[in-house]
């Protein structure tokens, strides 16, 4: 199997760059995440996974809303700051497990899962046999919210397009993503394009509910399991 550590980066092993992880992405607010799962029919006695949780900026939220929360991240200093952080809050319902995209397993089925930002460190091949193991992991009905760097435009466009999002990137990099941490995304992380991430979910057994692009870079999906 793929060793998903490897290829998630050996940063996510830095405490120093854990420490100042939320501040580089800028704080984003799950409330619209949220609001998602809930207008699928998700609340109290739902179970919802987070893959590829981070520091657990939607999980900590996502508890307080749904019954159980399982956040999930292949670092293990990810976790650790995770559960320290539930523990804090008295977070009961909200556990915190060292795996990933292809070696979670919640046991029995569970009613959502939310990734962002995280499917990207797969290559397209690991990418399909990932969606597959998130169908495989939900009960028919159940929902997936995907939000990544995804490619909306077509080869012969991309300078055009990764010029104007380096033109607007962060000049500090300890307040956002730069430039040069653009260029390192394209060189050595693996997202996708829209065209081809698609056929891999509908091949998966989802039904794409929802879909929304911004800047034709950053993808949102809502998608239900067929069945």
């Amino acid at each position: 199997m793929l060793d998903e550590l490897a290829h998630a980066g050996a940063e996510h092993l830095d405490e120093a760059f854990i420490a100042g992880y939320d501040r580089k992405q800028g704080h984003p607010d799950p409330g619209e995440h949220l609001a998602a799962l809930e207008a699928r029919g998700l609340g109290a006695a739902s179970v919802v996974v987070d893959l590829g949780a981070g520091t657990g900026q939607f999980a900590l939220r996502a508890a307080r809303r749904f019954g159980r929360v399982i956040a999930v991240d292949v670092s293990p200093a990810m976790v650790a700051a995770l559960r320290a952080k539930a523990d804090a809050d008295g977070l009961a319902n909200l556990t915190a497990e060292r795996a990933g995209f292809l070696s979670f397993d919640p046991g029995t089925p569970v009613d959502g899962v939310f990734t962002r930002h995280a499917l990207h460190q797969l290559p397209d091949f690991w990418k399909a046999v990932a969606l597959q193991r998130i169908a495989d992991m939900l009960r028919p009905g159940g929902v997936l919210l995907l939000r990544d760097l995804i490619f909306d435009f077509s080869p012969a466009e991309a300078a055009g397009v990764f010029a104007g999002w380096f033109a607007g990137a962060a000049t500090d990099p300890a307040k956002g993503y730069t430039a040069a941490d653009y260029a390192e995304h394209i060189r050595t992380e693996h997202s996708t394009f829209r065209w081809l991430l698609e056929p891999m979910l509908t091949a998966a057994g989802f039904e794409i509910a929802h879909v929304h692009y911004e800047r034709r870079l950053y993808g949102a999906y809502t998608c239900v399991k067929s069945g």
